[in-house]
């Protein structure tokens, strides 16, 4: 079962968020092949982001922890909190999965 990874950025930190955003695509893209899915939490407007979802296809926590532990905005200090939980796959892409 793949890993979800859901982070949450420090108050007032959208421009580092900004700053830090081509190099944390080109981590993710570096890593592309282990990800299900990945993207930012915005707000309703679709302004901002204010952390993260990440679904890491890897059966080890330790694979998991070190894969947001070097992105760079872990680095960097962008997140107030990260959280890493198992993830079933129930649905997906419009298609039943149980």
């Amino acid at each position: 079962m793949p890993f979800l990874i859901l982070t949450t950025d420090k108050p007032d930190s959208l421009d580092l968020r900004n700053d830090l955003r081509p190099t944390h695509l080109d981590y993710l893209t570096s890593h592309q092949d282990k990800l299900l899915a990945a993207g930012a939490l915005l707000n309703d407007d679709g302004s901002g982001g204010h952390g993260g979802c990440i679904i890491l296809d890897t059966e080890d926590r330790t694979v998991a922890e070190s894969f947001i532990e070097n992105d760079p905005f872990t680095i960097n200090g962008l997140f107030s909190e990260i959280k890493l939980t198992r993830w079933r796959k129930g649905f997906f892409d419009s298609k039943k999965c149980i």
